[in-house]
C-alpha cells in the first residue's frame, strides 16, 4: 500500500499532522504501536489533569467552611475511583481521536514502525509479523519516555515514572517525588491533596527552575503552606528497595540526609525514542541527542521528517502540533510560517498554577535589555478574594524603549487560561500601553493583566 504520507507515531505532534495533511488532499496513514493519542492523552498530559482536578474538588470540600458551607461527616478521597476516572477520561479521548481518523479517512496502522528506505517503513505487529508501506513522505512523531537516572532506576513498584504514578493500585501513605518540573511538580500537588506524605526534591535552588526566579519562590512557599515537604539545592544519592519502606539517601548543602517513603517517584525529564527506528542505518544526522532538522523539520535524507519530543525545542504538546502542522502544510506546497520557539507558552498545573511565554527578569537583563516590571498581586483582586485564590501574581517585562511586551509571568488560579492573551500580545508585538487601554472584564483574575501593565508605567491602579 502507498500513501502520500505516514507518520510514524500518534501523539499531538503525529494526530493533529494526520489530520492537518488529509485536510490538505494527501492520503494519510499512522503508525502507532498503542493507543491513538500517544503519552500525553493517554498517559500525561489529560489524565493528569483529571487527577489534579479529583484533588482540586476534594480540597474544595476540606474547606467548604471557608465558603460559609457546612458538610456533616468526614469527605474521603477514594483513590481507586479518582484513578478509574482518570483512565476513563483517557479512553473517551483516544476514542475521540479513532473518530477524527475516520472521519478524516485517515488509516490507523497498528504496530511498530521502522525506516527501510527514505520512502519505506516496516511494521511490526504485536504478532511479529511484517509488511512495509511506501510514501512520499515520512514524518518520525515517536516521541519521549520517562528519563532514568544511573543512580534511580524504575523497577516500576517502588521506584516508578510518571506511568506507573497514574495508576497505582493504592493510594502511598507517603512519597518522595524527585525532580520539580512540571510532571514532578503536578504529581507532588496531586498526591498531597489526597493525603499523601510528599517530599519532593529539586537539585537547583527553586522549584519549577526554568520559571521566573519570583515565580518559582512563590510556588515553592505555596506547596510548603499546602504541607509538602520542598528541599532544593538537593540530589537523590541512593535508594535501597530492599525492605517494605524506601530508605533514601539525599544530598543537601547541610550534608547527606536519609529519608523514608513508599514510594519514589523519578520525574527528572523524558528521554526522546530514537532506538530501533532505522535512523542509525540510514544515517539520519543526530545533534546532541535529538535529530537535527531544517525550519520545517525536513532532516538530512530527503523525503524523511521529525517533529516533537526527538527533535529541538520544548518537548511540549502544544509544540509538537504547531511543528506537525508547520511540517504538512509545507509538505502540501503551502508557505508557513516557521515556529517561533521564543514565543512558546509553557504551563503547570498546580495549585496554584503557573504559566509564561517569553523573556524571565534574568534573561531579559542578560541580553542587554532596559526594562520595565510590572506586577500585580491577586490579593488585590476582587475576583481573587471572591473565589477565596489570593496566592499569586501577574508579573510582565517590558522593553523600555519601544515598550515591547518581552515575558510574561503568571502564578495564581486559572493562569493557564490566562496565558495564551500574552502569547498573541508578543506575536502582535503589542505594547505596555496598548496593554493597559484595552479594556478587560471586571471583575475578572485576566484584569490582572491590564492592571501589572499599568503598574511598569505607574500609571493608576483600579482595583
Amino acid at each position: 500500500m502507498s500513501y502520500d504520507i505516514i507518520i510514524v507515531g500518534s501523539g499531538p505532534g503525529g494526530y493533529v499532522a494526520a489530520i492537518r495533511a488529509s485536510q490538505l488532499g494527501m492520503k494519510v496513514g499512522v503508525i502507532e504501536k498503542s493507543e491513538l493519542g500517544g503519552i500525553c492523552l493517554n498517559w500525561g498530559c489529560i489524565p493528569t489533569k483529571s487527577l489534579l482536578k479529583s484533588g482540586q474538588v476534594f480540597n474544595y470540600i476540606k474547606h467548604a467552611a471557608d465558603y460559609g458551607i457546612s458538610i456533616e461527616g468526614e469527605a474521603k478521597a477514594d483513590f481507586e475511583k479518582i484513578v478509574q476516572r482518570s483512565r476513563g477520561v483517557a479512553d473517551g479521548m483516544s476514542k475521540g481521536i479513532q473518530f477524527l481518523f475516520k472521519k478524516n479517512k485517515i488509516d490507523h496502522i497498528q504496530g511498530y514502525g521502522k525506516l527501510k528506505d527514505n520512502q519505506t517503513v516496516e511494521i511490526t505487529d504485536a504478532d511479529g509479523n511484517t509488511q512495509e508501506i511506501e510514501a512520499k513522505h515520512i514524518i518520525l512523531a515517536t516521541g519521549a519516555r520517562s528519563k532514568e537516572l544511573p543512580n534511580l532506576k524504575q523497577d516500576g513498584k517502588k521506584i516508578i515514572g510518571y506511568r506507573e504514578a497514574l495508576t497505582l493500585p493504592k493510594q502511598p501513605e507517603s512519597m518522595i517525588v524527585v525532580g520539580s518540573g512540571a510532571i514532578g511538580s503536578e504529581f507532588a500537588n496531586f498526591y498531597n491533596s489526597v493525603g499523601t506524605k510528599v517530599t519532593l526534591v529539586e537539585f537547583l535552588p527553586n522549584v519549577v527552575p526554568n520559571e521566573d526566579e519570583e515565580v518559582s519562590k512563590q510556588l515553592g512557599r505555596s506547596f510548603k503552606k499546602a504541607g509538602i515537604k520542598v528541599m532544593v539545592s538537593s540530589s537523590v544519592e541512593s535508594v535501597d528497595t530492599s525492605g517494605n519502606i524506601c530508605k533514601v539517601v539525599i544530598k543537601t548543602k547541610k550534608g547527606e540526609e536519609t529519608h523514608e517513603a513508599e514510594i519514589v517517584l523519578s520525574a527528572v525529564g523524558v528521554t526522546p525514542n530514537l532506538e530501533n527506528i532505522g535512523i542509525e542505518e540510514l544515517g539520519i544526522e543526530l545533534e546532541k541527542g535529538k535529530i537535527k532538522v531544517d525550519d520545517y523539520y525536513k532532516t538530512n535524507l530527503t523525503g524523511v521528517y521529525a517533529i516533537g519530543d526527538i527533535v529541538h525545542g520544548p518537548a511540549l504538546a502544544h509544540v509538537a502540533s504547531a511543528e506537525g502542522i508547520t511540517c504538512v502544510e509545507k509538505i502540501a506546497g503551502l508557505n508557513p510560517e516557521p515556529v517561533n520557539y521564543n514565543n512558546i507558552p509553557a504551563c503547570t498545573y498546580t495549585s496554584p498554577e503557573v504559566a509564561s511565554v517569553g523573556l524571565t527578569e534574568t534573561a531579559a537583563k542578560e541580553a542587554g535589555f532596559e526594562i520595565k516590571v510590572g506586577k500585580f498581586p491577586f490579593t488585590a483582586s476582587g475576583k481573587a478574594s471572591a473565589a477565596g485564590e489570593r496566592d499569586g501574581f501577574v508579573k510582565l517585562i517590558f522593553d523600555e524603549k519601544y515598550g515591547e511586551l518581552l515575558g510574561a509571568h503568571l502564578i495564581g488560579a486559572n493562569v493557564t487560561e490566562m496565558i495564551a492573551e500574552l502569547v498573541v500580545a508578543r506575536k502582535l508585538e503589542t505594547t505596555g500601553h496598548e496593554l493597559i487601554k484595552s479594556i478587560h472584564p471586571h471583575p475578572t483574575m485576566s484584569e490582572a493583566i491590564m492592571e501589572a501593565a499599568a503598574a511598569a508605567y505607574d500609571e493608576v491602579i483600579h482595583i
